[in-house]
Formats: structure tokens, C-alpha cells, sequence
């Protein structure tokens, strides 16, 4: 199945671009003028569409867009509003153009009980303005290497290193250095068998990036992307495993480092098997390391096309999954998520497609991502089997925190369309807390190999 409708950026791209050409080129002064202007102040199309049913960009939320709740909850400021129609099995047809492949198979593959509820666009994603004032500055400075698989001149801790890209690579390294905060959350991983029946793996995790931790100077470690900890704090049988990974910007150049603690075993050792296609953490085999956040890693394995841009129904402002209270038992049905709980807006969207390297390998022969231009996040994603069959078809349910102003995944879904199964990880809606952006910021200490046997005592 091909896209049939594809839309040019304000940027003047041309859309003939082919896999080769990955080299980066410098931008001319005219194109980084664009930037606020024309653009947003990460590069997206700041008009509206021609039909109006995308409006213009106005700077996304404000911060009084809603009230905090308790325990770092945000009201959902949209929580009245009705959907304006509903694809379904029996009309997606009519509205093919703006579907991906994996939503059309979603359709086919779950006729009876599959449907998007589409409400009105909302442009509400917006970032502090030293993130828009790095970004200008910063402009054409970055380079990719060796055909897109690294990069260089980037300055330590730069979000949207390309913001006008000129290739696929670079769209994907957008998605890799988006704005994002230290943070710390807790959430649920469930994968659901064909009749529903689930286990909840409940997990903790910690986030940090070197230019926001106080006993870091970034300018030591600049190739340093984020340190991250995960542990699994339920069900009992895994309660206490730990794992540990410090991520580079270029894994060419440095490459991942990770490790895992087993608290049945109390032995801390090296992980090399998390980065590409190795199993991702509990998930019984539903997804690899490198579909968390929907993509991350080294990205050296594909070859990656720019397609072009397209408007395309993506899972938006989904403070329904946010709200507290809100049981998992609603929202993790047979099949798919429950289709009450999510929201769908027309937005554009960048397509890239990654196909495997001669002489490489992956479970996922080819990859399409649909990667949100206000975000700059991978929203849907496709991924085929080594037959050219549509497999996995991904899922990020964007939500924007407007009192921190940083968008982040309410909820990731990966359906498996052979197997009848999914994954779902993020939600948090029946935790203690949601996701907190630290204030007191963490220290090097907390991510050394060393602290793991501490984070994993039961």
C-alpha cells in the first residue's frame, strides 16, 4: 500500500531525494532566516493548510492552559471536547489518503472493534525559548558521517540539530535529539494475548542528560547523549532487575554501554544485547530494544529515504491517556487499546523509510516513521519482516506537558498483526505520581555500573 498524497514543506524540499544522498549540506542564511518566520523555531511549516483543517502554528500551549493536579498531574485541556467523525473499517476508505499503510491494515486486521475517533487539529506543541534561540544559533552547523550513521560539529546538549533537513538521516536525528528533560517516572508495560489476558510489568526509570546535571561539565563528555536507569518493580518474579545504559550522540564513535543487574542472581554484567534488535526489557518478545521511544539508538543498520511530507491522522494530545485514575483494565482490551480513550488529529507529518544495509541484518527489514513536524517525534511507525510483509505497526500517543512545555508518549503501542498480540508501555494513570521532571537534577553517581546493586535490593 503507497501513500497517494504527499505535500512539499514551506522549506522548498524537493521530494525526488533518494537514499544516497545523505550528505548533509550547509544552510544558506536565507533558510535559517526562515526560521520564526516562515518556519517555526524548530523548522515546521508555521501556516495552516489550504483546506484549513491544520491551523497555523501560534506557539502551542500557554502554561495556564489547564490546572495542576495532584502529584504532578496535568488537567487535560480538551477533556469536553467530541470527536468531529470516526474512521472506521466500513469508511476508511474515504479518507485513505491521509491513512499510513499500518492504520489501513489496523482496519483490515480488527474490522469489528477498530476505530479512530478524529477531533479538531490542536498545534500545541512548544518549547522554552532557549530552546528556539539554541536552535537558531546552531543552524547548519551539524554534519552527518559516513552516509548519515554519525554526526558532527554539534554542540552539547543541542535539540533539533537539523531543523531544515535535507534528508532522511537528518530527520532521524531530529527524533534522536529532541528537546527532553531529566526525568523520573513510573509506568506500566503490558502485553496483551489474543483474548486480552495480560500481566502488568509495573517499571521505574530515571533520565539524565549531562548539559542538565549540575556535577557534569558537558564540554567533558560531548559526545554523551543520556544516561538512563530501568527497573522493573513488578511482578515479583522480575521485581528488582536494573538495568543501565549511557547512550552517545555518535555510537560510531563511542558505542552504547550497557549493563543489567539480576536480582535473582545479585551480579551486575555487560549488556551488549541492548541496542538494535535485541528484546527489549519484560516484553516477552514484542519489541526490540530499539522500538523504545519509538525509535533510538545507533542508526547505522538502515539506509534512510526521505518520502516526503504528508497530512496524516496522528494519535494527538491524548491527555484522555493522562488523566488520573483512569484504569488500565479500560484501556488495554483484545486486540488494540480501547478506541474511547485515544484522539486523532490531521497534522503533518514527515515520512522517512529505512531499509537494512547490504551486509547488515534486524529483524526489520524495512521501517517507515511518520515523525511529527511540531515535535519532531515519531508518531506511527511501520515495520516489515525480511518478505516484505507488514509486521508491527507502532503507535506514540503524543501528549504535550504544557507547564513544562516538553511533549513526550502517553502511551506507545506496537501491534504485532500476525500474532493477533500488542505491547503498551507508558501509562502511568494508576501510579502514585506522574512523571516528574526534577527539580533537584540528578548526579553522575546515580548512573554509574556500581549503583546498580543498590537500585535492585527488593
Amino acid at each position: 500500500m503507497q501513500m497517494q498524497k504527499v505535500f512539499v514543506g514551506a522549506c522548498g524540499l524537493a521530494l525526488s531525494l533518494v537514499a544516497s544522498a545523505v550528505t548533509a549540506q550547509s544552510l544558506s542564511q536565507s533558510e535559517i532566516n526562515q526560521l520564526g518566520t516562515t518556519l517555526t523555531p524548530i523548522g515546521a511549516e508555521k501556516a495552516g493548510n489550504a483546506a484549513g483543517t491544520i491551523p497555523e502554528w501560534t506557539g502551542g500551549l500557554s502554561e495556564d492552559a489547564g490546572q495542576s493536579l495532584p502529584n504532578h498531574f496535568l488537567e487535560n485541556p480538551f477533556k469536553n471536547e467530541q470527536p468531529e467523525f470516526v474512521i472506521t473499517a466500513q469508511n476508511y476508505q474515504q479518507y485513505r489518503e491521509n491513512l499510513t499503510p499500518g492504520q489501513i491494515a489496523l482496519f483490515e486486521r480488527y474490522p469489528e472493534t477498530f476505530r479512530m475517533p478524529v477531533y479538531q487539529s490542536r498545534r500545541t506543541v512548544g518549547f522554552p525559548q532557549s530552546v528556539y534561540d539554541q536552535v537558531k544559533r546552531t543552524a547548519g552547523q551539524a554534519r552527518l558521517v559516513n552516509g548519515g550513521d554519525g554526526v558532527e560539529n554539534v554542540e552539547p546538549g543541542s535539540s533539533f540539530i537539523f531543523p531544515i533537513p535535507k534528508s532522511g538521516a537528518e530527520v532521524i536525528w531530529n527524533h534522536m535529539t529532541r528537546y527532553r528533560l531529566n526525568v523520573h517516572r513510573w509506568y506500566m508495560q503490558a502485553m496483551p494475548q489474543t483474548n486480552g489476558s495480560y500481566t502488568l510489568i509495573k517499571m521505574e526509570e530515571e533520565v539524565g542528560y549531562p548539559n542538565l546535571m549540575p556535577d557534569i561539565d558537558p564540554a567533558s563528555m560531548p559526545n554523551t547523549l543520556l544516561f538512563f536507569k530501568q527497573r522493573v518493580n513488578a511482578p515479583a518474579r522480575l521485581a528488582g532487575n536494573v538495568l543501565l545504559v549511557h547512550d552517545s550522540l555518535d555510537q560510531l564513535k563511542e558505542p552504547r554501554m550497557a549493563w543489567v543487574y539480576n536480582a535473582g542472581q545479585r551480579r551486575v554484567r555487560r549488556a551488549p544485547q541492548v541496542a538494535y534488535d535485541g528484546p527489549g526489557t519484560a516484553s516477552d518478545g514484542m519489541r526490540t530494544s530499539d522500538n523504545f521511544s519509538m525509535y533510538n539508538g545507533a542508526p547505522d543498520r538502515y539506509d534512510w529515504k526521505l518520502i516526503g511530507k504528508k497530512e496524516v491522522f496522528l494519535p494527538y494530545n491524548a491527555g484522555q491517556l493522562t488523566e488520573p485514575g483512569l484504569k488500565y483494565a479500560d484501556v488495554l482490551k483484545a486486540g488494540h487499546v480501547n478506541p474511547e480513550h485515544t484522539r486523532f488529529e490531521l497534522h503533518r507529518a514527515w515520512e522517512v523509510q529505512g531499509n537494512v544495509k547490504q551486509g547488515q541484518r534486524h529483524i526489520y527489514a524495512q521501517r517507515n516513521f511518520f515523525v511529527d513536524e511540531d515535535s519532531w517525534m515519531i508518531t506511527l511507525a511501520d515495520h516489515y519482516d525480511g518478505r516484505g510483509t507488514l509486521w508491527r505497526v507502532g503507535e506514540g500517543h503524543l501528549s504535550f506537558n504544557y507547564k513544562h512545555k516538553i511533549p513526550g508518549y502517553a502511551l506507545e503501542t506496537l501491534y504485532d498483526l500476525l500474532a493477533g498480540r500488542y505491547i503498551a508501555l507508558g501509562m502511568y494513570t494508576e501510579e502514585a505520581s506522574a512523571p516528574q521532571f526534577v527539580t533537584t537534577p540528578p548526579t553522575y553517581n546515580q548512573f554509574t555500573p556500581s549503583a546498580l546493586r543498590a537500585a535492585g535490593v527488593r
